[in-house]
């Protein structure tokens, strides 16, 4: 899958979830396998974790550099979650979209209100646990957090979760092929849109038409 024909801009999509439902792991399954779609790297205040990279998986920043973004307006979106800070660049958003590229968002439901007033032509998703006890389970297995930080986590979850109406599509990670299969079929719909297609058709369709 290829980018959006020359001239159209691509589509911005909010993919949120709990933590530990799996979010990271689906959306790195979809732009492993799709063409012309790619995810855009936050800056946090949170320090690496074991594995981490920086400008692989976020912008590692301190505080007064996340501040003196916020004050230039630099932020598409910004949150403030588990005591540290959360941005999205607007520059870097706006520019891939001019490129026809299709960009995905990992941020959480207070971003996301901010993205659909900015963008409103965006596409939303959140990703469901199967359960609360998956949920809990898959936090464990991580070995990332203290048994405290995980049931501070689970208590959010709820808080969390209780936003997904918000979004036009709902996904629960259960089963994680069918799971992947399932975002991947909504970011494949949004190019078979007749707004899509009738530019990359032109040729066929005057050929049919004409």
């Amino acid at each position: 899958m290829t980018n959006h024909p020359q001239g159209m801009l691509g589509v911005l999509y909010i993919i949120s979830a709990p933590s530990g439902a799996g979010k990271t792991t689906l959306v790195k399954s979809v732009t492993d396998t799709m063409q012309g779609v790619e995810i855009s790297i936050s800056y946090t205040t949170r320090p690496p974790r074991q594995g981490e990279r920086e400008g692989v998986n976020y912008h590692f920043v301190d505080k007064a550099q996340f501040d003196d973004m916020l004050s230039r307006d630099a932020f598409l979106e910004h949150a403030n979650v588990y005591d540290y800070c959360y941005g999205t660049s607007r520059d870097y958003v706006l520019e891939r979209l001019r490129q026809g590229i299709d960009v995905i968002l990992e941020i959480d439901w207070q971003g996301a209100q901010q993205v659909r007033k900015a963008l409103p032509g965006c596409v939303t998703v959140f990703i469901l646990p199967p359960s609360r006890d998956a949920l809990a389970e898959r936090l464990r297995s991580r070995g990332l957090d203290t048994d405290e930080v995980i049931q501070r986590r689970l208590r959010e979850a709820v808080n969390e979760m209780s936003h997904c109406r918000e979004y036009d599509y709902l996904i629960v990670n259960d089963d994680f092929p069918r799971a992947a299969a399932d975002l991947s079929a909504i970011l494949a719909v949004h190019r078979l849109s007749q707004r899509y297609q009738s530019v990359s058709l032109d040729s066929l369709l005057r050929s049919l038409l004409g």
